[in-house]
């Protein structure tokens, strides 16, 4: 199959919000031959990226909107545009190729619309798109609700957000301490001849200079490192580990939280991982074997605790909560076509719900740690804040730390180019106002 055609497909599922890149994706990719895949990927994920640009730019060149019933021409005309703008493909290839697509979409009549709109894209989009810059939408190529959010909660950091959500991301390791040390690692690599550097906020995080296949890296088979942004190696450190603790990871999937507790602190007594989807359980599961690792794994809502606790009190929680992951943009950015605004209130429900849960299975002394990988406070401070309101044993234990900003409740980090992703910590107590940091 033509790479262009696969990339197309998958974000037609996208744009009919039927689906994630992620769910999309493969099946596309098993469709196109070994070389192409990595050319799919990127067409796919880069159309993403640029998707609200080139949206408008799209609408500007054609004499009217697409039906739905097109949205697959629509996409393939999106493919056509990333390329031209964004890729070092020649604009004869890239016209070319992706116009002959139309075809396999069983629409000869598009080839002769793609490939008009193209040239003139070809032609006008060097004078065009300052013209419509003008709207902050196309400046930012974030859909107008989370552009108009970002600028209101972030008025001084909002262009900065989107530079970041634009950028792509670094590639940072997590070096298990069980088996090694960072500087060791980090020696190791350097007679590999492969540049990294350390992580400013991480003590267990490395950032290559390039990615590359991590299975490729020294000691990857036997565990001495994982793939994990700098920003969730955080979780472990803040928990507060204790030797003989009882640990909650909520939400864990896929399960690099779980495996850094349990390599931070080597004598606990357990850590309980639970997931809503079986199916990504597997993939933690996976991680434990590979770490050599072991954590008792459940599938099922960590709200129904009657369906899952066995009514042994955590001393430590960890509650990843599902978000609009606006944090991540820059690793999954289908999410701009994904996330609506009216997803926001639902979400910040639901983060609610988790807490309120929750803190009944947490031990007195005990500590929570609430996290999201988003910049949105409504799913951050604000539940934080609602939930202390309506909990009387529930207080903040707050930390001091380099990262991110203080907020009324815990601290935001937002993405940063080539450091971490945006992210959002918050730590509670039970009763506890002689515990600090």
């Amino acid at each position: 199959m033509n790479p262009r055609l696969a990339a197309a497909r998958a974000l037609t599922a996208v744009l009919a919000g039927k689906a994630s890149l992620a769910s999309s994706l493969p099946a596309q990719l098993e469709r196109v031959a070994l070389r192409d895949k990595g050319l799919v990927q990127e067409l796919a994920f880069g159309t993403a990226r640029w998707q609200p640009r080139l949206s408008i730019l799209a609408l500007e060149l054609l004499s009217k909107p697409f039906r739905k019933a097109d949205q697959d021409v629509e996409a393939l005309l999106l493919v056509g545009l990333y390329q031209l703008l964004y890729t070092r493909i020649p604009a004869h290839a890239a016209i070319s190729e992706t116009v002959s697509c139309a075809t396999a979409l069983k629409k000869p009549w598009a080839k002769a619309l793609l490939n008009a709109v193209l040239r003139r894209a070809q032609r006008e989009a060097e004078t065009l798109l300052p013209i419509l810059e003008k709207d902050p939408v196309v400046l930012t190529a974030h859909p107008r609700w989370l552009q108009k959010s970002l600028k209101a909660f972030w008025p001084d950091d909002w262009l900065a957000i989107c530079a970041a959500n634009n950028s792509h991301p670094p590639f940072t390791l997590r070096v298990n301490r069980r088996l090694s040390s960072r500087d060791a690692y980090l020696a190791e690599l350097t007679q590999s001849g492969i540049a990294a550097q350390a992580t400013p906020f991480s003590p267990d995080g490395i950032t290559l200079a390039t990615a590359c296949d991590v299975t490729e890296l020294p000691g990857f088979a036997e565990g001495v490192i994982s793939v994990q942004d700098e920003a969730a190696q955080l979780a472990a450190e803040l928990l507060l580990l204790e030797p003989k603790q009882r640990v909650l990871d909520a939400c864990c999937a896929p399960g690099g939280k779980t495996c850094h507790i349990l390599e931070r602190q080597t004598q606990l007594d357990e850590v309980v991982a639970i997931d809503l989807e079986p199916q990504r359980l597997e993939r933690v599961q996976a991680n434990l074997q590979r770490l050599k690792l072991s954590a008792t794994t459940l599938a099922g809502d960590a709200r129904a605790t009657d369906a899952w606790w066995d009514g042994q009190l955590f001393q430590r929680i960890l509650l990843d909560a599902p978000c609009s992951a606006t944090g991540v943009i820059r690793r999954h950015p289908d999410i701009k076509l994904t996330r609506q605004a009216d997803d926001i209130a639902a979400l910040a429900q639901l983060q609610g719900e988790l807490l309120d849960a929750l803190w009944p299975t947490l031990a007195d002394n005990g500590v929570l740690l609430y996290a999201t990988c988003s910049t949105l406070p409504t799913e951050n401070t604000e539940v934080i804040a609602a939930f202390l309101q309506r909990t009387h044993d529930a207080q903040e234990l707050p930390f001091n730390a380099a990262f991110g900003k203080a907020q009324p409740y815990g601290r935001q980090l937002l993405a940063q180019v080539d450091g971490h992703d945006g992210f959002y910590y918050a730590r509670l107590i039970k009763h506890a106002p002689t515990l600090c940091s």
